[in-house]
């Protein structure tokens, strides 16, 4: 692949520029996903950590229904990847105490550890970003890219 390629902005002359920073956030989702997989704990993936850190993250317990929404995926695909994540011992499934049907996925304290390794483990990769792009344009861009997930978010509801 030629530099040319490589920094060449997302979307063709013309195009809508919503259009274009979604293209922008879709390539760049690839390229985390891909770079985060390396550095993964081996047999973990990045379904597997993104259900770990949902849940830590809104700090909750949910049934795998409530997973598939949020992960938008299909309920058999979540539930391959809740079973493989209690089979690892790294989420439990709860009974709900007032209907013994619904069962709700919980992060356990071998899963929460395995996230906050998982993130660690990313440092070196941290530090080569903040060397190349400042803290500062960082913080700027979180607050609008939150505002865009947030607005999506609902889009879908």
């Amino acid at each position: 692949m030629t530099e040319d390629v490589q920094t060449k902005p997302a979307g063709l002359k013309g195009d809508p520029i919503e259009f274009a920073v979604m293209t922008e956030i879709g390539i760049i989702n690839q390229l985390a996903d891909n770079l985060f997989q390396a550095h993964l704990p081996k047999g973990i993936t990045v379904a597997q950590f993104s259900v770990l850190n949902h849940l830590l993250r809104l700090d909750v317990q949910q049934t795998i229904s409530e997973l598939a929404s949020a992960m938008q995926v299909a309920q058999p695909t979540m539930s391959s990847t809740v079973r493989k994540l209690e089979d690892k011992g790294l989420v439990e499934l709860i009974h709900e105490p007032n209907d013994r049907r619904i069962r709700r996925v919980a992060v356990t304290a071998t899963g929460a550890q395995l996230r906050n390794d998982a993130v660690a483990a990313l440092a070196p990769m941290a530090e080569i970003l903040r060397a190349n792009i400042p803290e500062t344009d960082w913080e700027a861009l979180l607050p609008h890219l939150h505002r865009i997930r947030v607005f999506l978010d609902q889009l879908r509801n």
